[in-house]
Parts: structure tokens; sequence; C-alpha cells
């Protein structure tokens, strides 16, 4: 079996948010334990990851810095926390192995995904991220380029543009290695965002992709059989945070899609997951599940664990 792994951002970071180096690996040893007992099953298993919190340092690092050096371009922060992670990652995976006597390697690759020039996104940028920042501050940050909204009394914003993801344009490496016997990480916060030029070449873009997508688009391409989203919570739910919630546990694509119409899943933390989770069995997928960590090895091997989408 096949499994892509999809990490939120939050299975990077301490149970706080903070995001120091101590923090990070910490909790990257915790979630490859959950990796390393799928792989004690006999699972393959490809790894991808949220980034937004390291992409956060490194924003604070170009506005604090903007006025000295030329900040670093967007899809240049995709491919450091990209590079940085994995290293992370593998560094904690390989040492779970270890542990248990299993002789498999891990790698990482700095991946690209490909997206539309034309996406709308692109002409009215949406998606916020960063910090807020005085109206002078934000300025020199506009005069290198950059898009930043006024959001009021809390100051302003950046907002860049988050396009759909159409090709992991590295998947071929990851596929190789998969069949080589590694461990991947890979596609990390989605993809470093690239559009392909007139004459076939590619370059980097100022957007984000959406994460949990990119892991749909990515889980699709290796042929995954399984993708499993892990969160903070062991379900989706429904009338999150009311006294009438309701976890949800095995549906079908549609019906979740029809729960998702109705409401029920806020469009900056579950929406993205239940989206991606529905796209991969709609494109031909066994299953996907949304769980956290504690649930992952059940999720894989079938024990009803997690909310289950399969048509």
């Amino acid at each position: 079996m096949r499994v892509l792994l999809a990490l939120g951002g939050n299975a990077m970071t301490n149970a706080d948010g903070r995001a120091r180096p101590e923090d990070q690996i910490a909790a990257a040893e915790v979630a490859m334990e959950a990796v390393a007992d799928l792989v004690a099953e006999g699972v393959d298993v490809v790894v991808t990851h949220g980034n937004g919190p390291q992409v956060g340092n490194l924003l604070v690092k170009n506005e604090l810095a903007a006025a000295v050096v030329p900040p670093v371009p967007l899809d240049w922060c995709g491919a450091q926390t990209q590079a940085t992670l994995g290293f992370v990652l593998m560094n904690a995976l390989d040492a779970a192995l270890t542990r248990r006597g299993i002789d498999r390697r891990s790698a990482a690759t700095v991946t690209r995904t490909r997206v539309d020039r034309d996406d709308p996104g692109f002409t009215k940028p949406t998606k916020p991220i960063g910090r807020f920042l005085p109206a002078d501050e934000a300025a020199v940050l506009v005069e290198h380029g950059e898009t930043w909204e006024d959001r009021g009394e809390k100051g302003w914003r950046r907002v860049v543009a988050s396009p759909e993801p159409l090709e992991v344009i590295d998947a071929p490496a990851v596929q190789a290695l998969v069949e080589a016997g590694f461990v991947v990480v890979a596609n990390g916060g989605g993809g470093i965002p690239v559009v392909r030029r007139e004459d076939g070449s590619l370059e980097g873009v100022e957007a984000v992709i959406d994460k949990d997508l990119g892991a749909a688009l990515l889980a699709r391409t290796v042929d995954a059989d399984v993708l499993v989203i892990a969160t903070d919570v062991p379900n989706a739910v429904l009338r999150y945070g009311t006294p009438d919630a309701e976890a949800i546990g095995t549906v079908s694509a549609a019906g979740l899609r029809s729960l998702a119409a109705e409401g029920h899943f806020a469009s900056g933390s579950m929406g993205p997951k239940v989206d991606a989770a529905c796209r991969f069995v709609e494109h031909g997928g066994s299953r996907s599940v949304i769980t956290d960590l504690a649930h992952i090895v059940d999720a894989v091997t079938g024990d009803n664990a997690g909310t289950v989408v399969q048509n």
C-alpha cells in the first residue's frame, strides 16, 4: 500500500503555535514516530507538510531588513522552508526507523507545482499572509512590489494569490525515489508555485498554494492508494463548537460535499481539508482520511479511525 500523509502546519510547531527551531524539531520527532509506525506495517509513505509558520518567520525577516536588503521573493521562501523542513523531518524519521530496527532511507525533494499564469488570483490577490504592520512599514514593502491592504485598526497586511495547483512538476522524481525504497518528503506548502513561459521554461511566482489541495494532487500523481490528512482533531465535525457537535465517520465524497455546502467547515481550517479529501476520491483514489497523528496507523489499516471519505 502507498500512502500520502499530509501534515498540517500545526504538526511542525509547538502546541501554542511557536516555531522556534527547537519547537519544530520536537514536533517533527512526534510526527515521524507515526510515519515510522506506518513503515513498520509495510506501507510505502510519501510525506508532505504545511509551512505557514516557517514562511511567516521568513517574511518577518524580510520586513525587518527591507530597508537594507531586498526582500526574498515568496517562491524562494517556499523553497527554503521545503529544504529546511525536509532536513528536520528526515533526521527525525531516520532516528525513529533506527529505533525500530528498520533499514529504510529517507529523502527530501524541493518540489515545484505548476499554476496558470492567468489564474484569477493573480488579478486580485486575496490570501493574507504574514503579520500586520503599520502603514509606514508596509509602504517600504509596497515599494518592493508587494501588495498590502489596509485592514483597519490591526494595520496593514500582505495579500497574495492562491492559485489552483495543476501539475506537480517534480512528481517523477518522487515516484522514482519511492520505487527505490525511500520514504520521501515532498511538495511542502503545496509546492513552490511556478508558471510556464512561452518557451516552455519555468519561473517562480509570488503566490501560495493551498497545502491540502497540493497534497491531493501529489497523491494522485504518485499513485497513492490512500490520502491521510493529519490535523489536530480526530475527525471532521458537524456543528463544530456547539453543544450539538457531531464527529463524522465514514462518508461518501458526495455526502461530504453536501455537508460542506451547508457551511459546516471553515474556509481557513477544515474546509480545504474536506475539499482535498473529496478531490482525491473523486479522481479515483480508494479513500481519504482526516484524523490526528494518534490515529494515523488505524486510519491507514482501515480500523474505522477518523473521517473516512470513499465512494
